[in-house]
């Protein structure tokens, strides 16, 4: 019997490109894509199976698993930071009350393997924040950030509880060309790279010096497929594993953009809430343990980055 896997979520800036990527190695058919409202992207109804699915919809969720028997699960609904602050409440609810649903059935259903992210949110104004290790402080102040710490504590309870085989990575901020990022504290490094080609400037939310840990969404899928893909013995976190990216601030960014677009002006804003999160927040990360246990390796630099997206983001806009 081969694979089953559910993705839910798909819409989003993960995953329309897993679901791509999933597809491409496992045929459209075992790859079904699920959202809360129907599909607008290339993971969608007319590349394979796709289903209406809100994560908090308890009978919903119970019908499209026992509809599907999935082998795998990938959940990837969420309230990210900043319009988590906006409705924190709602975030909370979502972000704990699906992953438990999710939790739940996949136990019920005897699900091989779960997927599910977690974030650099999980670390706050005490951790230590120059590459910042796998185990330390982590008092985050957001809402995103506490949610996705006390996820991480049932991924570890049901793997340590019921044997289900839950793995996660704490991603750092995510760049990518084809979707829209989808309202987090990070999302100025993708808006900076369509601004940058319609008007040739761009206002940062962040200020010129604010550094944070970055990846291109070609190293985040292909990180997320290979611990996927890792024998379970090998893997020795069971909360979430730290990924490093690539850490730079929006003015070393834009200047890896005036490389390829000479007149591009930066300009920063004052006072924006999301500076705050952004300040809390790792500017570099220690991901000695990914690259240990299931041979992590990045391939994109920043320069490599900028120039794959202005190739591809050009031929879109």
């Amino acid at each position: 019997m081969g694979e089953k896997i559910l993705i839910i979520g798909a819409n989003g800036q993960i995953g329309t490109e897993l679901a791509s990527a999933l597809r491409g190695i496992y045929g459209s058919d075992a790859v079904i894509a699920s959202d809360i409202s129907s599909p607008n992207n290339a993971g969608g109804e007319n590349n394979g199976p796709y289903e209406i699915v809100n994560v908090l919809d308890k009978d919903n969720l119970h019908h499209v698993f026992d509809k599907h028997r999935p082998t795998q699960v990938y959940l990837l609904a969420a309230i990210l930071s900043a319009i988590g602050e906006q409705k924190p409440k709602i975030a909370w609810d979502l972000n704990m009350t699906g992953l438990l649903h999710v939790l739940d059935f996949s136990v019920e259903f005897k699900v091989a393997k779960v997927f599910w992210p977690s974030s650099i949110a999980v670390f706050g104004p005490h951790s230590p924040q120059q590459q910042t290790p796998q185990y330390c402080v982590m008092d985050p102040n957001t809402v995103y950030g506490f949610s996705k710490l006390a996820g991480e504590r049932w991924c570890e309870y049901y793997f340590t509880k019921y044997g289900l085989d839950v793995r996660s990575i704490r991603y750092p901020g995510l760049i990518g060309w084809r979707t829209n990022p989808g309202g987090g504290t990070t999302d100025y490094a993708v808006h900076i790279f369509h601004e940058a080609l319609k008007t040739g400037k761009y206002e940062s939310f962040l200020s010129v010096n604010t550094a944070l840990p970055m990846m291109y969404m070609e190293d985040a899928i292909r990180a997320t497929i290979t611990l996927m893909n890792t024998p379970a013995d090998t893997l020795n976190i069971r909360s979430s594993y730290n990924l490093a990216g690539i850490s730079f601030t929006p003015a070393q960014l834009a200047d890896e953009i005036k490389k390829y677009i000479p007149g591009f002006e930066i300009s920063y804003s004052n006072n924006d809430p999301r500076q705050a999160i952004a300040d809390s927040w790792p500017k570099s990360i220690d991901d000695s343990y990914a690259q240990k246990d299931w041979g992590w390796k990045l391939e994109y630099d920043l320069s490599k980055m900028v120039e794959d997206m202005l190739v591809n983001m050009k031929k879109i806009i």
